[in-house]
């Protein structure tokens, strides 16, 4: 299995068993913030799914219709997720106007604690290995389960604070209030990750990567006079190079082959994201001919 599935396979299985600790606690201990906090959970599951058939299928080598691979699918699958997390965050804030004043029994404490530390070791995890492996599909599962932490302290707060309701009846909305704030950053998490990703889809420069680096690893060439343009596109886990080079145009075809065939391998092992490459070479003149 794929790095990349497993992190989300274990992510999968931190998610559903706290989102079926808190929905049944929430229940229980009569807190629409923690029973919120646990839909968020249960969206969690949804897009580790999709996530994982998503980075899977990135994975998929390049065929006759897809020349430059299927790697833009993880764009595609971030967004499937960013769309439900928005929607979710919206239907949260549209439930707590219908929510009850009830004062949630202290259990609520003790759970939303245990959440705000899993949560926080789960997104430190995914967002690690999301930049270890350039991977878009880790990097915004680990955004959403960091937000998942910071609602996790609202709920938090509030199951606190509407402890003390009967003392200072101001309070008593806490609970209200703080399933509004889950929602509303539920539903920017979900826009972050949109906007993230169809800059992607569109076509986006890589800008994590040294240019300058594969550039020079071009001009090392004795045979290249210069390099005229050099583009790295994102393309899912991999990256799509575009490239124009001046050679002396005195060189045969089966020269310049070879100089490229020779570039690209020096390109991949530089660096193994390296993985569509298209160099195109102009003539110029060597002046010391």
């Amino acid at each position: 299995m794929h790095i990349t599935a497993k992190a989300l396979l274990k992510s999968f299985f931190v998610n559903l068993f706290l989102s079926i600790i808190k929905v049944v606690v929430g229940f229980l201990g009569k807190s629409s913030a923690l029973i919120a906090d646990g839909v968020h959970s249960f969206s969690d599951l949804a897009t580790d799914a999709v996530a994982i058939f998503g980075a899977r299928y990135a994975l998929k080598p390049a065929d006759q219709e897809h020349p430059f691979g299927h790697g833009r699918v993880e764009y595609l699958t971030c967004l499937v997720i960013g769309l439900v997390v928005l929607l979710l965050g919206l239907e949260i804030v549209g439930t707590a106007f219908q929510s009850q004043l009830i004062v949630p029994a202290r259990i609520v404490i003790f759970v939303s604690l245990l959440t705000i530390v899993a949560k926080f070791l789960l997104s430190t995890y995914l967002l690690k290995m999301g930049k270890k492996y350039n991977n878009v599909i880790l990097v915004s599962s680990g955004k959403e389960s960091s937000m998942d932490v910071i609602s996790s302290i609202f709920v938090l707060i509030s199951s606190i604070l509407m402890q003390l309701s009967e003392t200072y009846s101001i309070l008593k909305y806490s609970n209200v209030i703080a399933t509004i704030i889950v929602g509303l950053l539920v539903v920017k998490t979900g826009f972050d990750i949109m906007k993230d990703n169809i800059s992607s889809i569109i076509g986006e420069q890589v800008s994590d990567v040294d240019q300058k680096q594969m550039i020079a690893v071009i001009q090392a060439h004795e045979a290249v006079d210069h390099v005229d343009q050099f583009v790295v596109i994102k393309n899912g886990p991999y990256f799509q190079i575009t490239g124009e080079i001046s050679m002396n145009e005195a060189l045969s075809l089966k020269e310049v082959h070879e100089v490229v065939d020779h570039i690209e391998e020096k390109l991949k092992e530089l660096d193994a994201r390296a993985r569509y490459i298209t160099i195109h070479v102009n003539p110029s003149k060597n002046l010391s001919n």
